[in-house]
């Protein structure tokens, strides 16, 4: 039997079979001889959504180029490309994603099936950008999804899981090719609150990392800017000496408060303009687990404040900063900033210490200001919550039936979080 296992290492799967078809028959093939499929990207996934007793696919080598439309600026890729790969080719051709989240190995599919976002007050998911879905149904049938055509199975592909389908193809909204300027700047985190708002309308993204036991956070401003010759590299952390500190937390959980006020300069600015898509994303090479809500805007600073103090008075081990984030609002069926502006709350630990406890507890924080959870992060929603936060999940649990009514593409957690059942 085969094993896989997510990035973080803290999801273990045993699939009957793992496969990376190359042509659509050869997957059509897979799709219909199977009980159970999921489809799998970089496995950036916290949650149990790629996991399965039955066959896990891997799209990276299914046939399909990546082509754009410079009539519409609309490109089409192959849903299993990463992200990587697909900028660069974008790139090269003159164009570039609208936004972009921090890291960029996750396919196109996994990112768009699972609300992935990076930041901007005026900038949505990267889903709001999916213009029409190719999707194989599970009797090996193609299908085509758009806002004009078979426009209810659009709207539950926006954002599925992967539970309408196999997607093969996605069509998606891009930009002329642009360039960014990235600063880095470290501020005390009362004067970020002070001039958040004024950030936030000045400049395309803006975010800030805190680690919860220090007064000073890293603000990363990032904002369209003409080229100014060859790219710095910079980062915003020295990987390697993190991983030290974090090593050290986990042997030695009190040092941790002693440590993190240490972690940040008391001043830094570091600047430097560079092509989008190597802007936007960042190497992260120390392990975490992930729990990310995101809440109504207004409420993001008050839950940030109160779950900090939480952590300072219980004295909690909690070796990673939060990452603090503003989505624009968006009307898709099953996103967390559907009808509502957000700011994201994003809260790590490291892999190799005690998270579970930690992140149940700092959920009920988020979920008392009104939060969602990132669906493919760490939370323990039930069917319950999932009908009470989303009213349009009655819509989409209907087009999912009429899909796939003998839940070929549902797994035991997706089973239990949408209370699916096999027809």
């Amino acid at each position: 039997m085969a094993t896989w296992s997510n990035w973080s290492g803290s999801v273990d799967s045993k699939p009957a079979r793992i496969e990376r078809p190359k042509t659509y028959a050869e997957l059509a093939g897979l799709v219909t001889s199977a009980k159970k499929v999921r489809v799998v990207g970089a496995g950036h996934s916290f949650m149990p959504l790629c996991e399965t007793d039955g066959t896990l696919l891997s799209l990276s080598d299914l046939e399909g180029d990546i082509t754009v439309d410079a009539a519409t600026n609309r490109a089409t890729a192959p849903a299993g490309c990463s992200l990587a790969k697909l900028t660069d080719i974008l790139w090269k051709q003159g164009y570039s994603l609208i936004n972009q989240g921090d890291v960029n190995p996750q396919a196109l599919a996994g990112a768009i099936g699972t609300g992935t976002h990076g930041t901007g007050a005026k900038l949505g998911t990267l889903s709001t950008a999916a213009r029409s879905f190719e999707l194989m149904g599970p009797d090996g049938a193609l299908m085509r999804a758009s806002a004009t055509e078979n426009p209810d199975l659009f709207e539950a592909a926006r954002l599925s899981l992967g539970l309408v389908g196999v997607a093969t193809r996605i069509e998606i909204d891009v930009l002329p090719a642009y360039h960014l300027e990235e600063r880095l700047e470290v501020y005390r985190l009362d004067e970020i609150a002070e001039r958040w708002e004024q950030l936030a309308a000045e400049n395309r993204h803006v975010e800030f990392f805190v680690f919860p036991y220090a007064d000073l956070a890293m603000l990363k401003i990032l904002h369209p800017k003409p080229f100014e010759g060859e790219m710095k590299e910079m980062r915003d952390m020295d990987d390697e000496a993190f991983r030290k500190v974090c090593e050290v937390c986990r042997r030695f959980p009190f040092m941790t408060s002693f440590l993190q006020k240490r972690l940040l300069p008391k001043e830094m600015m570091r600047r430097r303009i560079g092509p989008a898509y190597k802007i936007f994303p960042s190497e992260r090479t120390v392990k975490f687990e992930e729990m990310e809500y995101e809440l109504p805007r207004a409420n993001g600073w008050p839950a940030l404040r109160e779950v900090i103090a939480w952590i300072r008075k219980n004295r909690l081990p909690v070796a990673f900063p939060f990452e603090f984030r503003i989505v624009a609002s968006d009307d898709i069926w099953m996103s967390p900033f559907k009808g509502r502006e957000g700011a994201s709350i994003s809260m790590h630990q490291y892999h190799r210490m005690k998270w579970r406890e930690i992140f149940k507890e700092a959920e009920k924080i988020f979920q008392a200001h009104d939060g969602r959870p990132h669906w493919a992060k760490r939370h323990t929603l039930t069917t319950a919550d999932v009908h009470r936060l989303y009213p349009d999940a009655v819509k989409f649990c209907a087009v999912r039936d009429r899909i796939d009514p003998q839940a070929k593409f549902a797994n035991a957690h997706l089973t239990q979080l949408f209370g699916i059942k096999a027809s």
